[in-house]
């Protein structure tokens, strides 16, 4: 009796006890929540604020250059123009001046026009930058101050006054969004990567997402047929995206790059070597160039990559809650990683990226580019009285890595030739599925006169055990399900390539369908679909991502058989990685039926 008694009291100082806590906690949670969500505000505010800066500093400086280079026409001749005029004019903001007449007569004349049409701010600006110009023209020559600009460090684009001017630029001016995600591409040798990436990396956004970011596509290729088939490969892949504004696609000049043949070794790198990674930073530097007006934060990718669901959030989150103003004494960061290969997966914020860019430029001959970001990050933060461990520690507080990693990596043929990329990121965590199983397929017998690569059968792809993986395909072959009795179908979908394999696609290819029953001469479905001479119905075909899916039209009847067949060559592989008949449910096929004479 004793011990219960002692259990009670012992059960009622406990209750006593926790039920003030609990109380407590629940009073705070809500405010911890709340603090937590205005922290993360604020964080949004400030990196917004500073995004805005940066434009309003990149409207005064190309204020600035107008109001000088207008100086320059009224107080000079078109000849002493062309030949004393500072590199620093020379901008690709106002490269598009030198088109606009054949000399300074015409341009003296429109200048009070101009500035008729500005804003009385705007004006003053422009009478304040005049002013000063106005006074170092009466200083000698001598005293006059030129800062280093890119041409000193790129002085091959003075060679050119179009070497700042894109090449190609498809785009519809989408600016002022949360992230814009750079995809850097080359032509391959053996295969390319670069539909399937921009494909996964779409599909990994909501719609939500998707307005709030912009895809750059940098194609770095000079011979104006490679980069005009890149461009139409991106347009009939992502005609919808184009439009949208979710995709730019942007190559520079050939004049932009200079001659890599006259580039000096380094690091006792081969020549071939040297130019590639000078190269990559000629490229990475163009294409931050490109974005960094675009939005608030800049993440560089590859394109040969995989991305996680929802990644765009993800990072967003982390970007914002590093940015959040809690702790005032905190350095703010430089990088955001989250991917631990390479390059892939750095962001940065676009305020911070003419630094990077003038750093590329000026050891682009020296360095690869993801030992330049390092060398960068600690130029800025390590002290060189310090040892390399002090400076690991200082470089933590300003470059933060993400767990676990958002990107993986998934090419195996280097834009490089010769060069072979097995990297992978171990912390990308789960395995991306190389195939996807469905074992509820009508039953049939699979065959395909397309030789089999190892145990990667048609048969075991049909009954959802693995993909179908087979050698190089050769026109007038095909890959067939006869159905074991005739078959009502529904949908049809076949899916080619894989995360490890996105090049080997289905191309030239179409699906087509043998009706059981003869199909009569008034028979609309002959009005309707092209037929092959043994009597197949064409349906449908492989789009540009290596997909084809559809609804099979109820008119058709029951089915016989339905086969793939290839029309061209390929320089890849085929692999299906899907493959997923879907049957007429008993119960709807009277109604299909019913249907199909209405519309008849």
């Amino acid at each position: 009796m004793f011990k219960i008694r002692q259990r009670s009291c012992l059960l009622v100082t406990l209750a006593l006890i926790l039920t003030p806590c609990i109380i407590v906690l629940m009073i705070m949670g809500p405010e911890l929540s709340t603090e937590q969500t205005l922290s993360q505000r604020l964080g949004e505010c400030h990196m917004r604020l500073q995004y805005l800066e940066s434009m309003s500093r990149t409207r005064q400086e190309d204020v600035a250059l107008l109001s000088q280079f207008i100086i320059i026409l009224q107080n000079s001749s078109a000849t002493a123009l062309t030949t004393a005029m500072p590199a620093q004019f020379i901008t690709s903001n106002s490269s598009t001046l030198f088109t606009a007449g054949n000399g300074t007569s015409s341009l003296s004349a429109s200048t009070n026009t101009l500035l008729d049409a500005l804003s009385p701010e705007s004006r003053q600006i422009l009478r304040n930058a005049s002013q000063a110009y106005a006074m170092q023209s009466h200083l000698s020559s001598s005293s006059s101050i030129h800062l280093p600009t890119a041409f000193n460090y790129l002085p091959h684009l003075l060679d050119d006054p179009n070497s700042l001017r894109p090449a190609l630029l498809k785009s519809r001016g989408r600016s002022d969004v949360g992230i814009i995600l750079g995809v850097p591409t080359v032509k391959r040798e053996k295969q390319s990567y670069l539909i399937a990436t921009l494909n996964n990396l779409i599909a990994n956004m909501n719609d939500e997402e998707q307005n709030e970011t912009l895809i750059v596509v940098f194609i770095g290729e000079t011979e104006s047929d490679t980069v005009f088939r890149i461009w139409k490969q991106i347009e009939s892949a992502f005609e919808y995206h184009l439009e949208n504004g979710l995709i730019d696609v942007v190559a520079p000049a050939p004049s932009y790059y200079p001659d890599f043949n006259r580039l000096h070794a380094t690091l006792n790198d081969s020549l071939e070597r040297v130019k590639w990674r000078s190269k990559q930073n000629l490229d990475f530097a163009y294409l931050m160039a490109y974005a960094q007006t675009k939005g608030t934060f800049y993440v560089q990718l590859e394109d040969d990559i995989l991305a996680k669901r929802n990644f765009l959030s993800t990072m967003k989150k982390f970007a914002v809650t590093k940015s959040a103003l809690t702790k005032p004494d905190q350095p703010p960061w430089l990088v955001l990683d989250f991917c631990q290969l390479g390059f892939i997966g750095k962001m940065f914020k676009t305020v911070e990226l003419p630094y990077l860019i003038t750093f590329f430029q000026m050891f682009f001959n020296d360095k690869p580019v993801d030992w330049l970001l390092t060398y960068f990050v600690e130029s800025k933060v390590c002290r060189t009285d310090k040892d390399h461990k002090h400076c690991n520690t200082e470089k933590a507080k300003h470059w933060f890595h993400y767990h676990p990693s958002l990107f993986q990596h998934i090419g195996t043929s280097s834009s490089l030739k010769g060069k072979v990329q097995k990297l992978k990121d171990k912390q990308f965590g789960s395995k991306v599925p190389t195939f996807y199983g469905h074992n509820h397929n009508p039953p049939a017998v699979v065959k395909t006169n397309i030789a089999v690569y190892k145990n990667y059968q048609l048969k075991r792809a049909y009954k959802g055990e693995t993909y179908f993986w087979g050698l190089l395909p050769q026109p007038g072959d095909q890959v067939q399900f006869i159905f074991s009795t005739p078959t009502y179908l529904k949908h049809y979908l076949f899916r080619s390539g894989n995360s490890e394999h996105p090049s080997d696609r289905f191309y030239n290819t179409t699906v087509e369908v043998l009706p059981a029953d003869t199909l009569g001469e008034s028979s609309p479905v002959w009005s309707t679909y092209n037929s092959t001479a043994d009597g197949y119905l064409i349906i449908g075909g492989f789009d540009a991502i290596g997909l084809a899916e559809g609804f099979i039209d109820p008119k058709i009847g029951a089915i016989k058989e339905i086969r793939l067949h290839i029309h061209g060559d390929s320089e890849n592989w085929a692999l299906l990685s899907e493959i997923h008949l879907q049957e007429t449910l008993v119960g709807n096929l009277d109604g299909e039926k019913t249907q199909a004479k209405k519309t008849s």
